[in-house]
């Protein structure tokens, strides 16, 4: 039997579903008050409870208190529990693969699984402006979702190419199995040994000839002095997710920044809505004076858009061709892959987009529970779960700890109970990278079985398109192509509040 502690170093992700009364007060809200993700707590329900003069009154103070002791109790226990892999199929991590027969080959996959950053629910930060909220617990989970997405786009943009945490070797614990199937159609069978010593004697077995093996797996990667080096950027680029409101990216700054979508803290969150937020938060800060985020409008990208937001020489007055400076970006793309649920016709798409290198990772998850996809194995994604409670930790402090920013347990679920609403990220160095990410992205997008593509990369500016005043780079909301009058029927549309179907 599995043990239960509320100190273990392991996670499982909460069941939003169990909200019971709350949730079913939720349901009586209108339905262009909710979002795609989250619990929304009692404070916010009810607006006219608040005082004159904008702050919750005395009984919101207590609900809020209690809702966020109870989320703190039950995002703060952990079930100790370990993920299967097989050993047959490859594991594909944001562009990378990894086929599991040698020790080797192991612990090249969860040093990429760990040096992702882990961003998770925390408790007793510095409260909420304008709420009483001292942790995201039960309703932050498509912001630390979003937050990991952003800082997969930072990793790449500003640490050396196949970076790895050097101190990943303290997460000691290898917490997942793999196995060799009996057969192809059945992957159960007897796991290997001693994977919970890395760097052990045992004697690996035999790989498969280099041609049957994945490309970026025939070599493996050489411990490297250039990551110990990268180490003090590593902090920085943590700080600015720390839970305090200086963090450019934190929690505090992207709940201010969403007001401006009228959103507040402890609302609820959608992927799209978030993808703005993102956008919004980058423009803000001067920390990343040369890097821009894109969100396409409607399922298209629209190329010129980007070049008009990345090149700088655009900008210059006269212009001046021969500096050819030009921003790194992060493009987001907010889609449906389906009605109410996962259109399956989608799925081979959703994987060879996960392929692709320029590819940052996909937030989405299970209804009503967000999670950030960065993988899959077989028919199962692979994903880091926001649904773990943890104190909130002082990144002012020199030398912080990095620990609990990286995960060393890897969860999958299967494509079918994927939401069909969800953010898919890409990441662009310069315009001969951007002009490479359209190509693939656009290929990728091509294996789709259905008639129409996920969303599309079209030439010229979306003011071409009738889509006046709603670029990515203005701060008002996302637009919508259809005429009022048509977005009723989708508004009254469960889980579409950010989507409007075509």
């Amino acid at each position: 039997m599995n043990s239960v502690s509320p100190s273990a170093a392991q996670y499982v992700g909460g069941v939003m579903q169990d909200e019971l009364m709350e949730g079913r007060r939720q349901q009586q809200q209108p339905l262009d008050r909710q979002g795609s993700f989250g619990l929304r707590t009692p404070q916010t329900l009810d607006p006219s409870s608040r005082d004159a003069t904008g702050e919750p009154d005395e009984m919101d103070r207590l609900k809020a208190k209690l809702m966020s002791a109870w989320n703190n109790v039950k995002y703060g226990w952990t079930v100790k529990s370990k993920t299967s892999f097989n050993k047959v199929s490859p594991v594909t991590v944001l562009g990378h693969s990894y086929l599991l027969n040698s020790e080797d080959e192991v612990e090249r996959f969860r040093l990429a699984f760990v040096s992702r950053i882990w961003l998770t629910y925390r408790k007793d930060f510095p409260q909420l402006e304008g709420s009483t909220l001292t942790t995201d617990c039960g309703w932050g989970c498509m912001l630390r979702s979003g937050q990991m997405l952003l800082a997969q786009g930072l990793l790449v943009h500003l640490m050396p190419r196949d970076w790895a945490w050097p101190d990943a070797q303290q997460l000691t614990d290898v917490d997942f199995e793999v196995f060799r199937p009996r057969s192809p159609a059945r992957a159960g069978g007897v796991p290997i040994p001693s994977f919970g010593s890395p760097r052990g004697s045992n004697t690996p077995e035999k790989s498969p000839p280099s041609e049957q093996r994945p490309k970026c797996s025939q070599k493996k990667r050489p411990e490297s002095v250039r990551d110990r080096q990268a180490e003090p950027v590593h902090h920085r680029l943590v700080t600015w997710f720390g839970d305090q409101p200086s963090a450019p990216f934190g929690i505090h700054q992207l709940v201010e920044v969403g007001k401006s979508s009228g959103k507040k803290a402890g609302d609820w969150y959608g992927p799209s809505i978030v993808a703005h937020i993102l956008r919004k938060a980058v423009a803000k800060t001067s920390a990343l004076h040369n890097l821009a985020v894109y969100v396409a409008q409607d399922c298209t990208v629209y190329k010129e858009d980007v070049v008009r937001l990345c090149d700088l020489s655009l900008s210059q007055n006269p212009p001046d061709p021969p500096s050819q400076a030009w921003k790194s970006v992060i493009i987001l793309v907010p889609v449906r892959l389906g009605g109410e649920a996962l259109n399956p016709s989608y799925i081979e798409c959703v994987k060879n987009i996960l392929k692709l290198d320029c590819c940052t990772g996909i937030i989405g998850g299970k209804p009503k529970h967000s999670l950030y996809f960065i993988g899959f194995q077989d028919e199962q994604l692979l994903y880091l779960d926001p649904h773990y409670c943890q104190p909130v930790v002082d990144v002012s402090q020199v030398n912080f700890s990095l620990e609990s920013f990286h995960c060393s347990s890897p969860k999958k679920m299967p494509f079918n109970r994927m939401d069909p609403s969800c953010t898919i990220g890409f990441y662009a160095k310069n315009k001969k990278d951007f002009e490479s990410l359209c190509s693939a992205v656009s290929e990728a997008l091509s294996s789709s079985k259905e008639k129409y593509p996920i969303f599309t990369f079209v030439e010229g500016r979306g003011q071409d398109y009738g889509l006046e005043g709603h670029s990515s780079n203005n701060s008002g909301p996302a637009a919508h192509i259809l005429p009022p009058g048509r977005l009723g029927r989708s508004n009254n549309r469960r889980n579409s509040d950010e989507f409007v179907f075509l």
